[in-house]
């Protein structure tokens, strides 16, 4: 067990910093970065649905996901299309670490039988982590700058991180599902610790498509 979080820890380490830097370098980094991960998300899924009656319709979402990431890091102004990737990609991974460390702590009752790790109170930990995480960002960023408010912060942003979270717990109960009636524990091994980048970016490309349809619905900042 401790060798299996240092390894996942140690990835962590690696992962984030690199994914920070394409994302705020934009252009051609970011462009082939969304590439290669649909194209090894699709590779995982392909090996895990052969010849499934499904398997199609996950390739199709596949393509609309990861095509709403790229239009929503570029579609935007640089530094509005950077806001808006960052609140997606940051609530998604401190939706997964607040989950991971409340249920590791706390524990208690299971959440849903298609993922046996998943506990209620992980799920609660993974709302709590967000929301306080952004709260303090933005009182920071409001004193740094003598602003009172940033990016309208009142309902509107605390609706969409719990949209975010929930819309990500969802994402990584669906993935759980489609392991669980493939037989298998990870989408792949690329990553070592966390499995393959489906089992990383399980919530991610449910939620940003998510955001981003309401985005373009809705003008919420």
């Amino acid at each position: 067990m401790q060798n299996e979080f240092l390894k996942r820890f140690l990835s962590s380490i690696i992962l984030f910093p690199i994914s920070f830097f394409i994302i705020f370098k934009n252009s051609y980094f970011f462009n082939l970065f969304i590439i290669l991960l649909f194209l090894t998300s699709s590779y995982e899924w392909y090996h895990m649905t052969r010849k499934k009656y499904y398997q199609s319709i996950g390739f199709i979402f596949l393509l609309i996901s990861f095509s709403s990431a790229f239009f929503l890091r570029n579609i935007f102004s640089d530094n509005e299309g950077l806001f808006y990737f960052l609140l997606v990609f940051l609530t998604c991974i401190l939706s997964d670490i607040g989950g991971y460390i409340f249920g590791k702590i706390f524990k208690g009752p299971k959440l849903i039988k298609i993922s046996p790790k998943k506990t209620i109170s992980g799920s609660f930990g993974s709302y709590l982590l967000s929301i306080f995480f952004f709260y303090f960002v933005f009182q920071i960023h409001s004193i740094a700058t003598f602003k009172e408010e940033n990016y309208n912060l009142d309902f509107n942003i605390y609706f969409i991180i719990i949209l975010l979270c929930t819309v990500s717990q969802i994402g990584d109960l669906i993935i759980s599902f489609f392991k669980r009636i493939s037989n298998i524990n990870d989408t792949g091994k690329i990553i070592p610790g966390h499995g393959g980048i489906l089992d990383r970016i399980d919530g991610m490309i449910f939620a940003i498509p998510s955001f981003y349809l309401l985005l373009c619905v809705y003008n919420f900042f």
